[in-house]
């Protein structure tokens, strides 16, 4: 492959955080002139027991008008019980609250595929082997 003159390609497991912020900033820049300001905000939304310890969580953001959720947790002795449905309900209520249209969220098929079309979520992509022998899919609902 030919470069341009004076380009140099590094690979970086962890580059410094100044790179990662230009990079971040340039991007960001690139899209917004292109599709107007995302209005990126995260989201979280905690569960705790009575005594305060984790019981589960979810991670998202809203762009866009859309919300993306990165992470679901529940931990394994609160599945089953409704808390991943009323994590995913709140997410979805606030996003509502900040004029998004829809949500979407990858899993792969050891976690929870069937908890997201039970949730009204349907599937609108899907890769195979990832991980070997498994597959990643992308599901997404209007709000």
């Amino acid at each position: 492959m030919t470069l341009p003159d004076g380009i140099a390609l590094t690979l970086a497991v962890e580059p410094d955080p100044a790179t990662v912020e230009a990079l971040g900033e340039a991007l960001s820049s690139f899209n917004e002139a292109a599709a107007g300001p995302s209005g990126s905000c995260p989201l979280w939304i905690i569960a705790r027991d009575a005594e305060g310890r984790l019981a589960g969580g979810l991670r998202g953001q809203t762009f866009w008008h859309w919300l993306f959720v990165a992470w679901l947790w529940v931990d394994e002795a609160r599945r089953g019980q409704g808390l991943g449905a009323a994590l995913l309900r709140a997410a979805e209520d606030e996003a509502r609250r900040r004029d998004c249209i829809g949500a979407y969220v990858d899993t792969y098929s050891f976690q929870a595929p069937g908890f997201y079309a039970r949730q009204g979520y349907a599937v609108f992509g899907r890769l195979d082997d990832l991980p070997p022998g498994g597959s990643r899919t992308w599901f997404a609902k209007r709000l």
